[in-house]
């Protein structure tokens, strides 16, 4: 429900029972510490949740198989982590390694490997290499169409992916088709208000921003920040993002005052 820091605390209450009556590596005291990571991670403190992922794999590396699914996670995470605050190649690393583990414990076609395929993509992505992170979207795109609904939110993050490879190789109309396939996606699977749902609006603005078209922009944009200031912290990220993206669709139409209020 968007709900994070009331999320985070019934996890940190559920490990303080499970640091009681369980073994400290247990593997289900290591999901608590995922569980904790994820919340961190949507609040925006990318470094608590790399600190949790860390520890859950850290215990599932004493409890469980090393080609353990589980293990291929905690490296996911560990990779989306490090990515989230700017070390693209320990991101990749991570991913890589979560990759390897997945090919030979899951289905080729299974929908974690596609995750893993998005998430190296990303990776490429931060590091400036965009025909590799398409390459990377579109084997994971490949693999939900085939184990997944067409209506899938997984689906719908490759089509975004996608969208994002190719604006940042300059093919704004491709991207907008993209992102726009994403959004139609999203908000049949998704509660309205869900930050994905933010996330295609803002890279529709961007679109149409790149090709120009400065009130579509701001529309988009305006619609996210309505969004994000339902679903996350004021002072996320994401939100002081969209802030900065409304300034400069009014910058661009000759709107100064706006802009400089944004």
């Amino acid at each position: 429900m968007g709900d994070y820091p009331k999320a985070l605390s019934s996890y940190e209450q559920a490990l303080k029972i499970q640091l009681q009556s369980l073994p400290p590596n247990h593997p289900r005291v290591a999901q608590s510490y995922e569980n904790i990571g994820n919340a961190y991670s949507a609040m925006g403190d990318y470094r608590k949740a790399l600190s949790s992922y860390e520890q859950a794999l850290k215990i599932e590396l004493q409890s469980l198989p090393s080609n353990h699914p589980h293990v291929a996670s905690s490296y996911n995470n560990i990779g989306i982590a490090y990515y989230n605050m700017g070390d693209y190649p320990k991101a990749l690393s991570s991913n890589e390694q979560a990759l390897k583990i997945q090919l030979q414990s899951l289905p080729s076609n299974h929908p974690d490997v596609a995750g893993s395929y998005n998430n190296i993509g990303n990776a490429y992505s931060g590091m400036g290499d965009y025909l590799k992170a398409l390459s990377s979207y579109e084997q994971a795109l490949k693999i939900e169409l085939q184990s997944l609904p067409s209506n899938h939110p997984h689906v719908a993050g490759s089509y975004n992916n996608i969208g994002t490879a190719y604006s940042d190789m300059g093919d704004y109309p491709k991207a907008l088709s993209l992102h726009e396939k994403a959004l139609e996606i999203r908000e049949l699977s998704l509660p309205p208000n869900h930050p994905d749902v933010a996330d295609s609006y803002s890279n529709i603005g961007n679109a149409y921003s790149a090709m120009g078209d400065y009130r579509k922009a701001l529309s988009s944009y305006e619609q996210a920040l309505k969004i994000e200031l339902q679903s996350l912290p004021p002072n996320h990220p994401h939100v002081a993002q969209s802030y900065s993206n409304i300034g400069s669709a009014h910058r661009n139409m000759g709107d100064y005052p706006k802009a400089l209020s944004s």
